[in-house]
């Protein structure tokens, strides 16, 4: 698997990738739509799971072994929209995990131009395979820091 500065970066166990702002993310006023942040921050969490993948090549092949086809789905979003983003604005996609349970993660995203949070979202994301929800398991939970806090597990 290649990645590449596109993908962003795994940092103090966040993701954070950057995107610029270009015509087509932009609505009439010349802000950003809004269901252009969704796409932003999918690309968020698909690089975050890629970069995993990356560092940690067998903990994909040992996720679709105890789940084949394996897919993440989106189950729930809260999202607050705090700040207007324009043409040519540089953001970045922040994401981390903050919990792990059976078969969802529940990820905070933010996107952030400079200090600004412009965009504040709480996701959950639900592992399935052959059309049923799958546990999340054991090397992608490690490999999300899931389970650093849990007593007895790992």
């Amino acid at each position: 698997m290649t990645t590449t500065a596109l993908d962003g970066e795994i940092r103090d166990g966040r993701h954070v990738m950057q995107v610029r702002i270009y015509y087509e993310d932009t609505d009439f006023s010349g802000a950003v739509y809004h269901a252009s942040y969704l796409r932003f921050m999918e690309r968020g969490r698909t690089n975050y799971l890629r970069l995993l993948g990356a560092d940690q090549r067998a903990l994909f092949e040992e996720t679709e072994r105890e789940a084949p086809g394996f897919a993440f789905v989106v189950r729930s979003m809260q999202i607050e929209f705090l700040k207007p983003s324009r043409m040519d604005d540089v953001l970045e996609m922040v994401t981390e995990t903050e919990e792990v349970r059976g078969a969802s993660i529940a990820l905070h995203q933010r996107v952030t131009r400079g200090a600004e949070v412009v965009i504040d979202a709480r996701v959950k994301v639900a592992l399935v395979s052959g059309g049923r929800a799958r546990p999340i398991p054991k090397p992608l939970r490690r490999a999300m820091r899931a389970d650093q806090d849990a007593p007895g597990q790992g």
